[in-house]
């Protein structure tokens, strides 16, 4: 398999663009190699410049459920565009994806379109600050809630403490309202709460896909869901990525903790730039222009976005049964790849949650962000550059998560597990 046509591409972008990408994990850093440019996107399947076709497991890092090009989805697109690409006024298609979303979930009265997920968070972060009267928020070490300043934060030499700047770029000032916790652990949660009586919020991915796939468990959200209610505290969901994947009702239906607010993004926009945060009546009331809380975006709510995420929630009301479908598809996925795994002894771990899977190279499970940093990166990076070979397209992180779509068959999972096997024979012969 040649890229050769990749290699160029690759080395004109560095000359304009910083790294050749305009999202640093798309650079295959962490993997070695050149990025592949894609010329098309088919159903389950990506094409590149050279002419190669893969098996597509990223889907864009998670929106297009429906695969590549899905029909319904391009209709309403191109519909949409007919009549203007933006407006910066309100339209009907706004209230009518609002009336959409705000239908699947029981926690959410009202909700606001943005342009992305790290905006949908910020905003969302500023609301519970806004509406509490607090400064400080939680987080936890391994979620990621986009590139804002206050979150670009690591961890101190404590399971919980407060964060310093993760990049150049970022003062301190910016972040010493953060204080970091760790997934799944509810005593550094509480360790935060000993630390600052001026917590506003607590943010969350209920399902984290940024340290690959690592569902929390239910048991320490029930316990933090109890933490904020007695502190007083808002609790947010970031379902930027698990929203509609994980569940059409979000994380709350499959854990039955309610969040006070939730933020999403992906599958909402059907592949176009969507973000969104919605919550109760009473914390929206909040948010500009009906309260003091400021938040504004030109093309927030633009009709092309509208229309693409419409077209993609329309179709997962009228066929809930997707998701457990996908689900039943991803978890024979990975399963195989296991036991293709443990053929050839090497460890590996899975799971699944919805249309979204994760797989890690490590004899043990992974509960939090140092399980998936002990996991053994050199191997994945291996394996990823071997699947690309043979014509599957995984993400190019192991901190990253893989989606099913509707696009990928049974046949396709048989081929990519057989595949897998070739893999894993290669890596423990050579």
């Amino acid at each position: 398999m040649s890229i050769d046509t990749s290699i160029k591409a690759f080395e004109e972008a560095q000359s304009l663009i910083p790294g050749g990408v305009n999202s640093p994990v798309r650079a295959f850093k962490s993997v070695g190699g050149t990025p592949i440019f894609i010329t098309e996107g088919e159903g389950a399947y990506l094409s590149d410049v050279d002419g190669n076709k893969y098996v597509d497991y990223v889907q864009s890092w998670g929106p297009l459920i429906f695969g590549h090009r899905d029909e319904s989805i391009e209709a309403a697109v191109i519909e949409a565009v007919k009549h203007g690409l933006s407006f910066g006024a309100p339209t009907q298609a706004e209230t009518e994806l609002a009336k959409l979303v705000v239908s699947f979930f029981d926690s959410v009265d009202k909700i606001r379109f943005v342009s992305s997920g790290t905006e949908a968070v910020m905003s969302a972060i500023r609301l519970a600050r806004g509406f509490t009267g607090r400064d400080d928020i939680v987080k936890f070490t391994g979620c990621y809630h986009g590139h804002s300043d206050a979150l670009l934060v690591e961890a101190g030499s404590g399971a919980a403490t407060f964060g310093n700047p993760s990049s150049p770029g970022v003062p301190a000032d910016f972040t010493k309202h953060t204080l970091l916790a760790e997934y799944n652990n509810i005593e550094s949660v509480k360790k935060c709460f000993a630390d600052s009586k001026d917590i506003a919020c607590v943010i969350i991915e209920p399902i984290a896909g940024n340290m690959g796939l690592v569902p929390a468990d239910k048991e320490f959200l029930h316990e933090l869901r109890k933490l904020c209610d007695e502190n007083g505290t808002l609790l947010i969901f970031d379902e930027v990525m698990s929203g509609f994947r994980a569940s059409v009702n979000g994380a709350e239906s499959i854990t039955g903790v309610k969040p006070d607010i939730i933020t999403l993004g992906k599958v909402i926009g059907g592949g176009m730039p969507v973000g969104a945060f919605g919550a109760r009546k009473e914390i929206m009331a909040m948010l500009s222009p009906e309260g003091p809380v400021y938040q504004a975006g030109t093309l927030s709510g633009n009709p092309v976005a509208m229309a693409a995420g419409h077209a993609a929630l329309s179709k997962l009301k009228q066929n809930a049964r997707v998701i457990a479908v996908l689900n039943e598809r991803g978890q024979r996925l990975v399963d195989g790849m296991q036991k293709a795994a443990k053929e050839f002894g090497i460890a590996m771990q899975v799971d699944t949650r919805g249309s979204m899977f994760g797989f890690f190279f490590s004899e043990k499970s992974v509960k939090n962000f140092a399980d998936a940093a002990a996991s053994d990166a050199a191997l994945f990076a291996k394996f990823h550059s071997l699947m690309l070979r043979e014509g599957y397209y995984f993400a190019c992180s192991l901190y990253e998560t893989g989606f099913i779509s509707t696009a990928v068959t049974d046949k396709m999972v048989d081929d990519t597990i057989e595949a897998c096997r070739v893999v894993f024979k290669e890596i423990t012969n050579g």
